[in-house]
Formats: structure tokens, sequence, C-alpha cells
């Protein structure tokens, strides 16, 4: 079964974008039959980003790097992603992503920043090697109240190239049992 991880990088724990966020890993769980298998705040682990090695960012580290689907979500900040979601993600290696689809979500305060998450975000997920095949998120946070209805309008339009990535993952776990 297909494991879905939520990442946060808002600096603040129980935020907007973590509801966001957590509402697009339960669409995709309940038309995939994957899992959702856990919601990472940076906001936790803010103080241990910078320590090399940290045992308790590493493990983290380790469950992005497993996820089938990771939602990588972020509020905007100065048009771009938070430094804290960019100090996690300097962890990984070129490419270490591999294997992982994401998707890309940001908070926005205002349509102008819409573009953010296609021209800030995106870039930096495929560098580390992730796939990203549908368009990323720019969900207005004032709608935060709206987030299933944005979400399943979103997932409506991403469905098939999202669904084929899923069967493909969740036929290979078949055929890795099998083995």
């Amino acid at each position: 079964m297909s494991q879905i991880v939520v990442l946060v990088g808002n600096p603040q724990l129980s935020s907007r974008t973590r509801l966001v966020a957590e509402e697009v890993a339960q669409q995709i769980a309940a038309r995939s039959g994957a899992e959702v298998d856990d919601t990472i705040e940076l906001a936790g682990v803010a103080d241990a980003l910078f320590r090399f090695p940290d045992d308790s960012v590493d493990v983290l580290s380790a469950r992005v790097a497993d996820a089938d689907v990771l939602i990588v979500a972020s509020p905007t900040y100065k048009a771009t992603y938070t430094g804290l979601l960019k100090a996690f993600l300097d962890r990984f290696p070129t490419g270490g992503l591999r294997g992982v689809t994401a998707i890309p979500l940001l908070t926005i305060g205002a349509p102008t920043h819409a573009l953010a998450v296609e021209h800030g975000l995106r870039p930096l997920l495929v560098e580390l090697g992730a796939s990203t095949p549908t368009r990323g998120i720019a969900f207005p946070a004032a709608d935060v109240e709206r987030r299933s209805e944005i979400v399943a309008a979103w997932l409506d339009a991403e469905w098939p190239a999202l669904a084929g990535v899923l069967s493909t993952a969740q036929g290979s776990e078949a055929v890795a049992s099998a083995v």
C-alpha cells in the first residue's frame, strides 16, 4: 500500500498550511486506497535543523525519503517557501528524493504569489529527484474553511496524472512482495 507523508514547513505548529496539506493527503488516500502515514511539522525540530548529525532530524529525513507520496507544504514567505523548509530539504543530496512523488503546496496571502509554487518550490523538489506529476497547489490562506471543496476541485483536475503514479507504485509493491 502506498504511503503518504505530509511535510509542513510552517514555523507555527498546527497552522492553516498543515490543515490544507492534511486535507490533500486525506483526499488522495480516500481516492487511491493509500495510507496517510505521518505529518511532520518542522516547527517541532527547528532548533535541531542546523546540528549535524541530529538523530531526530535524521529519522524525519528517512521518513520523507521513504514516502511514496510527499505533500510538501509551506506558507509563502518573500514570494517563495520558508527558510525552515529550505533548511530541512538542504539536508538531502541531489537525487535524495528519487522515487518519491511530491506535491508542492504553498498557502498564499495574495494572488500575486500564485506562481511561487511552480517557480520556487517545484524546482527544488525536482532537483532533489522527486517526481512532480501534478500542478502545484497555490492555496489562498483566507479560504482555509473551504479547503475540502478547493482541494477536491484541484484533485479532480489532477487525478489522471496522480492515479497513474499511484497505481504504478502499488503494482511495484505487489511485485516486490511476490518475489
